[in-house]
């Protein structure tokens, strides 16, 4: 299986932060999560993917080119959506069309007016005009509609509701459908993720926690709970972190060798991100000093 996206010992330095020799593989026809807390360098990461911004060291190579060397028609083969639209203000979508259609060669403008209507987007109102969720559709219909082989989306979802999300899910589960298409993926709405993710990769403070397979990391880790001297006695190479509440006490831990003696319940996405993060923080304990 040929890899959409490889990067390798990327890094990039600000005054205070630094993305950290990041590395991790997109295999092609698969979906990665990308998640982390804010500041966590996501949308840096996103940037020098797409050479918004210059690298201090490190590789990329997306769809088995570097941008330099894959030219347009690599930049042809990306569907991008930022956090933020960037169409500008004053146009309408027949503006923003007949814009797309001389950037594009590939574009197909009988796709993007089915987009329209599907998000149910005004054809002559101005963009800025459009709410946030607006703004977001018009960005997914634009990336969508040239021959996008790998989306990049940085927090696609936001600002929609959970009706629009799902469709917005649905149409995402159909570009993947082409084994030649591959979609990395941005956002803090982990739920979403959990729905249509192969891979998640974990960053934090710059630097890659883990990169893996979804159903590996959801059958690798189990909640237990229980009392505070319960799960101060589990072997520390089991936990992963510990967290008490007014119930009792809590710990994710991994599958094979928590004990049989405590409830266990299925660890979510998102518990294994949280765990992770305060584990990296903290060191393995809990927020009390359990």
């Amino acid at each position: 299986m040929s890899n959409a996206l490889e990067i390798k010992e990327l890094t990039k330095h600000f005054s205070g932060f630094t993305l950290d020799r990041l590395s991790l593989t997109l295999p092609s026809g698969c979906v990665m999560g990308f998640i982390g807390e804010n500041g966590a360098g996501k949308s840096t990461t996103i940037k020098l993917i797409l050479g918004l911004l210059k690298k201090d060291g490190g590789e990329i190579s997306v769809l088995g080119s570097t941008l330099s060397e894959g030219g347009k028609e690599l930049r042809e083969r990306i569907g991008v959506v930022m956090d933020e639209c960037n169409f500008p203000e004053m146009m309408t979508l027949r503006n923003i069309g007949k814009m797309m259609q001389k950037c594009y060669r590939t574009w197909d403008a009988g796709k993007f007016a089915r987009y329209q209507r599907e998000f149910d987007l005004p054809q002559e109102k101005m963009v800025k005009e459009f709410s946030r969720g607006m703004k977001m559709k018009l960005s997914i219909a634009a990336a969508l509609s040239h021959d996008s082989r790998l989306l990049i989306l940085d927090e696609p979802t936001s600002g929609l509701d959970p009706v629009v999300r799902d469709e917005i899910l649905d149409i995402f589960l159909d570009f993947i459908q082409d084994e030649n298409h591959s979609i990395f993926l941005s956002s803090h709405i982990i739920s979403d993720l959990e729905k249509i993710c192969d891979y998640i990769a974990l960053l934090h403070r710059g630097r890659l926690v883990f990169s893996e397979e979804k159903n590996e990391l959801l059958e690798r880790y189990v909640i237990l709970k229980g009392g505070a001297a319960q799960l101060q006695g589990l072997d520390p190479r089991a936990v992963v972190g510990v967290r008490e509440n007014s119930f009792g006490v809590e710990a994710l831990a991994r599958r094979e060798l928590a004990p049989a003696g405590l409830v266990q319940e299925p660890a979510s996405l998102e518990d294994i991100m949280l765990y992770h993060i305060k584990s990296e923080r903290h060191g393995i304990g809990t927020e009390r000093g359990v």
